[in-house]
This record gives C-alpha cells, sequence and structure tokens, in this order.
C-alpha cells in the first residue's frame, strides 16, 4: 500500500486511510508518504508495517537506542522532541473534543530532559541464553538488551552489571527484575519476581546481591516477591538489607518502599508537584490516589489540614510515615470507601480535592460523589486521556469549569502522557 499519514493516535502508531478503512503504521510521521505491508486485517482497520519511506518528515530524526524498533518499549525515538510534544498535545486535545468538551483552555506542554528520565525500571529474566529482556514490539518475545538510555545512568549500571553477574548467581529462575533509584542515584533497590516457590530463595538472593554490590556500590536494599499464577495476591519470599529508599523531591523527603508507588521522571517530579499544589490554599484539602504523599506533603505547606487517602498497603505506609509528625492526617481506604464516608457525614466540604488516579480513572461512582461534596477547587492528575475525558464531562455536566490544562511529558520517547487539570466550582 502507498500510504500518506495523516497524525499520529494515542499508542504510537500513524494512521492512514485506504477506501475509507483506517490502517495504524507503526515508527511512521505525520505527512510522510510511504509503502507500507498489511501485516493484519480487521473488519475496521488494517495493521501495517512500514517498508519504504519515500517522503520522509524533516522532524524525523536518528533514534540513538540500538534497540528501537525492535523493542516495545518506547514509541516516537525517530521524531524530535518538539514533534513529540505537540503529537501528544493534540492527541490529548482531540480526545477531549471527542468527548464533546468545548471552550476549553489552550493546552499548556510542560517537559523537562527528554533522556535518561526513568528512575525505575522493570525487565523479563530470560534463563536460556540468559539475559534482561523488554518485550518485542507487538509481541510477547523478549529482547535482550544491555542499556537503555531513557533510564538513569544508575539503572543502565545496574543492567549491564546484572547481565554480568546474574547467571552466575542463579537468577534465571526468577521471571522478572526492577531497579529503582533516588534523586541522587546514591541507592538503588532491587526487585526479583517469581511465580513458583524456589528452594533456598534468601540464600540466593543474598548471594547475588553480595556479588553484584562491588560492580554497583549504591546498591542498598533487594526483595523477592512470589506472585502464583492466576491470582492477584503478591507475597514478599525474601529480603536484604533496605527496603525503602529517601527520595528528595518538591522540598520535602520521602521515604518510599521497595513495592511503593512514585512518579518515575526524575526530571519533573518537582515541576508536577509544583503544577498540582502551587498557589493553593486553605483550611482542608484531601489527596486522593495519595501514594506516598508527594502531594501530601506539598499541600501541607498551605494549608491548615491535610488527609492523604491511600489503599495500597505499601504506599499507605509509607504515606503515614512520611505524614507522621506533620499534624496531617494518612488514612489507609480505598478512594471510594472514604468518599461513600464523607458524603454520608455530611460535613463541610474541604477547600480542595486533589485526585490522581490510576489509568482507569475516577469513574461513575466516585465522579458522583465528588459532584456531592461540592469542592471549590478539583485538581485531576490523570494518565490516560480516554478515561479523563470521561470524568470532565460528568464533572462539567454538574457545574464544574475548567480553569487549566497541562500536557506533563513525563514519558518521553513513548506515547503515554500524564495531564493536570484544574477545575472549579461555579
Amino acid at each position: 500500500m502507498k500510504l500518506r499519514i495523516e497524525k499520529c493516535i494515542y499508542g504510537g502508531a500513524g494512521l492512514a486511510r485506504v477506501e475509507g478503512k483506517a490502517v495504524f503504521v507503526p515508527l511512521s510521521l505525520p505527512g510522510e508518504l510511504l509503502e507500507a505491508r498489511s501485516v493484519e486485517e480487521r473488519p475496521g482497520y488494517i495493521q501495517a508495517e512500514v517498508e519504504t519511506i519515500l517522503e520522509a518528515s524533516h522532524q524525523r530524526s536518528q533514534p540513538p537506542c540500538e534497540y528501537y524498533g525492535l523493542c516495545g518499549g518506547c514509541h516516537y525515538q525517530h521524531a524530535d522532541y518538539a514533534l513529540q510534544l505537540e503529537i501528544k498535545r493534540s492527541i490529548l486535545s482531540e480526545t477531549l473534543e471527542r468527548a464533546h468538551l468545548r471552550g476549553l483552555p489552550e493546552i499548556q506542554p510542560v517537559f523537562a530532559a527528554p533522556w535518561a528520565y526513568r528512575n525505575r525500571v522493570r525487565l523479563h529474566i530470560a534463563e536460556q541464553p540468559f539475559g534482561l529482556c523488554y518485550r518485542k514490539r507487538s509481541s510477547h518475545q523478549g529482547l535482550a538488551v544491555h542499556q537503555c538510555p531513557i533510564s538513569a545512568p544508575m539503572l543502565e549500571q545496574a543492567i549491564a552489571a546484572v547481565q554480568r553477574v546474574g547467571q552466575s548467581c542463579g537468577i534465571g529462575n526468577f521471571q522478572e527484575i526492577e531497579f529503582f533509584t533516588n534523586h541522587a542515584q546514591d541507592e538503588l533497590l532491587l526487585s526479583l519476581w517469581t511465580d513458583r516457590h524456589l528452594p533456598r530463595v534468601g540464600a540466593v538472593l543474598g548471594h547475588f546481591c553480595e556479588a553484584l554490590r562491588p560492580e554497583v556500590p549504591a546498591l542498598s536494599g533487594a526483595a523477592v516477591y512470589f506472585s502464583q499464577k492466576g491470582k492477584h495476591r503478591v507475597s514478599r519470599a525474601a529480603t536484604w538489607k533496605a527496603q525503602s529508599l529517601t527520595y528528595r523531591a518538591a522540598g520535602h523527603t520521602y521515604r518510599v518502599s521497595s513495592g511503593s508507588f512514585f512518579q518515575v521522571n526524575r526530571f519533573l517530579v518537582d515541576h508536577l508537584a509544583s503544577l498540582a499544589c502551587h498557589g493553593r490554599s486553605g483550611n482542608l484539602a484531601w489527596d486522593l490516589y495519595a501514594g506516598v504523599g508527594l502531594f501530601s506533603r506539598k499541600l501541607a505547606e498551605t494549608f491548615d489540614h491535610v488527609i492523604g487517602v491511600e489503599a495500597s498497603p505499601s504506599s499507605s505506609q509509607d504515606l503515614h510515615h512520611n505524614l507522621s509528625g506533620t499534624g496531617h492526617q494518612a488514612v489507609a481506604s480505598q478512594t471510594l470507601k472514604f468518599l461513600r464516608q464523607q458524603v454520608e457525614r455530611k460535613e463541610a466540604p474541604p477547600d480542595l480535592i486533589l485526585a490522581d488516579p490510576p489509568r482507569a480513572g475516577l469513574g461513575k461512582e466516585i465522579t458522583s460523589l465528588l459532584t456531592k461534596v461540592r469542592a471549590k477547587q478539583l485538581v485531576y492528575v490523570s494518565c490516560d486521556p480516554a478515561t479523563l475525558s470521561r470524568d470532565l464531562r460528568a464533572l462539567l455536566e454538574f457545574g464544574y469549569h475548567v480553569q487549566s490544562i497541562h500536557m506533563v511529558d513525563l514519558f518521553p520517547q513513548t506515547f503515554h502522557l500524564e495531564s493536570v487539570t484544574v477545575l472549579l466550582l461555579d
């Protein structure tokens, strides 16, 4: 097929049309003319792969990663960074428009250095031959890697070191490995996952860490997690030294444990916290889906009382620790349960509600409860444009209006995007 790419869509592919049928082409850019071959045809669309680029975009760039195109982790390394930002801003804008959200303020992009930004990476472990792998693009097959240029230098150092010593230490029996480093890259937590009971797992972990530490002196702690196939329950099977690290961000120091959520872009953590919290003050603020308290601690600077709500056991324990001694409150609860209780009590609403839900968004019942609480200000931190659009439509129908929208590029080189939307009650 000879195709002209119209635009890029959420997910990373370029969109073209053949006889009115949508064609999705990864690794293409808007405006490009190319020859492509069909790899999968469905009733409503065609999946295709680039064969030849006949007319390349002037904003096409040479990917610096040797694995790009084969690896499924990145989607936009072939686009210069200015184009990446425009693609994401346009996708967010079009998604909001499709939800019939009109009259919104202009979306403002927020960005930082687009390489070496990740403070956490998770890879699969191949046993024969041994290697640390990402998934191949559009596949479940592993692709062994020795580096990852979107990762912090400490993580690249750790990946290369494990490639050298891992097999001799017996970690080929595990399925996945995760590295997490702090702001200064002077602490590193390592996590291993297995779906089977392994003999002497504690001894294996200790031997591996002692062999790795001379090559990665920042290694401060490690754990093994057991996750039984077909079940969601995860248990910790073994530990080695520290189970948390200290992360300095947004003017505060946080304890972040192995298994707790923390924002992944080490260059934009401060800016994200500022966007969500700066210039807001009052008596009471609720921080929903609070994680370890990144926003809670920031809000505590300007609010008399902050309640951080988090359901994950690991993150909620860190939240309690990070708020201890401040006079503010950590609540270990599902957001839905917390809001139901607050609506039943019929107390005065908070001055601000900040919500940072997972990809599934808030959903119908939580947005309904938020409209009953009637907080004057609502800050919505979202990682999915579709669920954001759905939830915003419900909130605007009730009487909120959007004051500002920022597209925060927490995940350069990939199709993922974050946004911070500020709503005020009319």
